[in-house]
């Protein structure tokens, strides 16, 4: 599908998802590239909530940047499958071989800040990320290893606990939106 089309077809269950609908909507329509870092004020992303089989905890990531942890994901770079981006990042990230999908559709959008920071020796400066997530699953017991370029640590996390790994509390406020949508939605299918 489209991505814009699947962030049109996205149901916001709050406000701030209403509005942050509407403008990356609004931005795509007079920003044609969208989908590359080249465009340094905002950008789209796509990240994966990876969850064990139980959906009592999540996979994350120690982020070299930011030094928390954190969920997959990164830049569409140019690609609109915005899901495939989400399982790329997330086994790349991880080293998982294998990643379901629990909902192919989006589980959440939001538009997230980037502070300015220094990427592989260059400055980045500040701009936003619009960030379309999806919820993944994968087999707790399976090998992880971290990306050492991007990340330091891998490890399972539960969602109860989230607060003593992570330092980014709106991000945080992310992770339990979505957890609430996986557990209504009570899909434990593995379809990919």
């Amino acid at each position: 599908m489209d991505y814009i089309q699947a962030i049109k077809n996205f149901e916001p269950i709050n406000e701030q998802e209403e509005n942050d609908k509407k403008l990356i909507l609004n931005f795509i329509q007079t920003n044609d590239d969208v989908l590359y870092r080249s465009n340094e004020y905002a950008h789209m992303t796509s990240s994966g909530l990876i969850f064990n089989d139980k959906l009592d905890k999540i996979l994350m990531v120690h982020h070299n940047i930011y030094n928390t942890w954190s969920w997959t994901g990164g830049h569409a770079d140019g690609e609109s499958d915005l899901l495939k981006v989400a399982v790329k990042e997330a086994k790349e990230e991880t080293s998982l071989e294998t990643i379901g999908i629990l909902d192919e559709n989006i589980i959440a959008l939001d538009i997230l800040p980037v502070i300015p920071h220094i990427k592989k020796g260059k400055f980045v400066s500040g701009h936003l990320h619009f960030c379309i997530s999806y919820a993944l699953i994968a087999d707790e017991n399976s090998h992880t290893e971290a990306k050492l370029d991007e990340n330091s640590g891998v490890k399972w996390i539960k969602v109860d606990e989230l607060e003593k790994y992570s330092n980014e509390p709106y991000l945080i406020e992310v992770y339990r939106k979505i957890h609430k949508r996986v557990l209504m939605k009570g899909n434990k299918q593995q379809i990919k």
